[in-house]
């Protein structure tokens, strides 16, 4: 079998994970938030139009019979437009079962397209956008160095969303430490409802040797990590307070939680708050820390 020849280290989300990767670009454009790793190894750039749509010529041939697409790395939404549409276009031609193409996107990536721009590449192709929101708050956005406010999302998301994209997004529990975990939650609750992403995904703080000092720093030595049972606890109060105007179908069983709790706000709401309570009163269900990670 005849891979793309991927430019390490290559993320997806974890629903990706049956997807065919192309990586259009490498690295993030961004790549100041203080609690991602992802990409510092990278120098953000974009790959050659001609290299790309060859190498999925290359893997329509071995893969035809391919039904999802992610375009890595983190910053695919950054490109032209007409690039955009050119790749789309082009895998929508070449792999005939095709489904799904998405990507990440960052909210200022969404918010400089126009909506026109954006109906283009819906149209080409382009199905599904993945964005962190990390925090609603703007004290714990500032302090992590995210490039966007709470208002900045619920328009980046809102946006997306009428233009027709289907949007998941995440949070991480635990950003805030313990002296901003209620206004983390508060706030975080207070953007999901105003823009009710398609899908939520709830990760858990994990900080890699690499930016864990860098991280700290920016917090001016105030953060305090939270246990297992104070995330558990943020997990509820978030789930307690989205008013989910629409169904939003919400996850929080990444790799990097402690307990797992999955369900559909608001018909599930209950059921997950009563998991969630069961749990609390048996932590031998926790998953070991030697198993967790982004």
């Amino acid at each position: 079998m005849v891979f793309p020849a991927y430019d390490q280290p290559l993320y997806r989300p974890p629903s990706e994970a049956k997807s065919l990767i192309f990586q259009v670009t490498l690295g993030c454009s961004f790549n100041e938030c203080s609690f991602c790793d992802m990409y510092r190894s990278k120098e953000y750039s974009e790959r050659p139009r001609d290299e790309v749509l060859a190498e999925m010529d290359v893997m329509a041939r071995h893969m035809p019979q391919t039904r999802r697409v992610f375009l890595a790395d983190g910053d695919a939404l950054n490109l032209d437009t007409d690039y955009m549409v050119d790749i789309v276009s082009h895998l929508r031609e070449i792999f005939p079962k095709l489904e799904r193409i998405s990507c990440y996107a960052m909210p200022m990536n969404i918010l400089k397209k126009t909506p026109e721009e954006l109906y283009r590449m819906r149209r080409a192709g382009l199905d599904m956008l993945y964005l962190g929101i990390e925090s609603g708050s703007d004290t714990v956005l500032r302090k992590v160095t995210k490039g966007a406010l709470g208002t900045t999302i619920i328009r980046a998301v809102n946006k997306a969303r009428t233009t027709g994209y289907t949007m998941s997004c995440m949070v991480i529990l635990g950003l805030g430490g313990r002296r901003y975990s209620a206004e983390h939650v508060e706030e975080t609750a207070r953007v999901i409802s105003a823009c009710s992403p398609d899908y939520v995904g709830a990760l858990t703080l994990y900080l890699e040797n690499g930016i864990k000092q860098e991280f700290l720093d920016k917090y001016g030595g105030e953060f305090e990590r939270l246990t297992d049972d104070e995330a558990l606890e943020e997990l509820r109060g978030l789930i307690s307070r989205i008013d989910a105007k629409e169904n939003i179908v919400f996850r929080a069983n990444h790799g990097s939680n402690a307990y797992a709790v999955k369900g559909t706000l608001p018909q599930d709401r209950d059921a997950m708050l009563e998991q969630i309570e069961w749990m609390a009163a048996h932590p031998e269900t926790v998953r070991p820390r030697g198993l967790r990670g982004f």
